[in-house]
């Protein structure tokens, strides 16, 4: 006679309270032995669906470009200059290179580039201050303290004084010269000036309205030249020569 096995389903209360408790501890263990990596894989998959949508999706892109500072260049000149695609992702714009290209334009000084969230981007422009205009044909250029041209005009802009320069530029050594000579002048010499005129760097000299000249050779000894030609300058003569300090000549 064979026998057959059967498997039967306990009762509940044919399991004594003791395996239960000690089922319901093991399992409470593994739980708690699991929630942090279940914590960590939620962390995981919840940064990578935020990674998803900020770096390659529109929905925080650029809607938007805010442009402050601007007077010299317009705003529109300003954006298309940063050339930032609109729903490009906002963390994706590289912001040094976008102010490179802003600073690209001629009257841009310096740039500063930043994120507004959600979507939009500021570009600050500081613009350069003009310090002097150079009669190119029938404009005149206008440059900055470096010597820089970023502009012109059809006349010279009030309170601008007058440089004549052959090929003014940063790095022009007769520019750079001439910057140096006009900063060191007092209102007392820059007030009767007409204008500054550097043939070269050694070759400095102002043309004053009433038609006199200072000879101001090069770019040093700037504060005892300018002493120098103050104290002879009501001596009336046409032309003086204070390239020497210590030697003046005039005639």
């Amino acid at each position: 006679m064979s026998s057959r096995w059967r498997l039967v389903r306990a009762r509940r209360d044919a399991v004594p309270d003791s395996v239960r408790l000690f089922s319901q501890r093991a399992r409470r263990r593994r739980l708690r032995a699991a929630l942090p990596w279940l914590v960590a894989l939620g962390a995981v998959v919840l940064l990578a669906i935020i990674g998803a949508v900020v770096y390659t999706t529109p929905l925080l892109g650029v809607a938007g470009i805010r442009v402050t500072g601007a007077r010299l260049v317009t705003a529109d000149q300003v954006r298309a200059a940063a050339r930032v695609a609109p729903g490009t992702p906002l963390v994706r714009v590289d912001v040094d290179v976008v102010a490179r290209r802003v600073g690209g334009l001629p009257p841009v000084s310096r740039v500063t580039v930043s994120r507004s969230w959600p979507r939009t981007l500021v570009i600050r422009v500081v613009e350069r201050t003009p310090a002097a205009v150079v009669p190119m044909g029938d404009r005149y250029a206008i440059v900055d303290g470096t010597g820089t041209v970023f502009d012109s005009a059809p006349v010279p802009p009030a309170g601008l004084p007058v440089l004549k320069l052959r090929t003014p530029g940063r790095d022009d050594s007769a520019t750079r010269a001439a910057l140096t000579v006009l900063a060191a002048l007092p209102p007392g010499l820059r007030e009767p000036m007409a204008a500054l005129v550097a043939d070269s760097p050694a070759r400095i000299r102002l043309e004053l309205r009433d038609g006199r000249q200072i000879v101001w050779g090069d770019a040093t000894q700037n504060d005892e030249k300018a002493r120098v030609a103050l104290t002879i300058l009501g001596n009336g003569q046409k032309v003086t020569d204070v390239s020497a300090p210590s030697v003046v000549t005039t005639r």
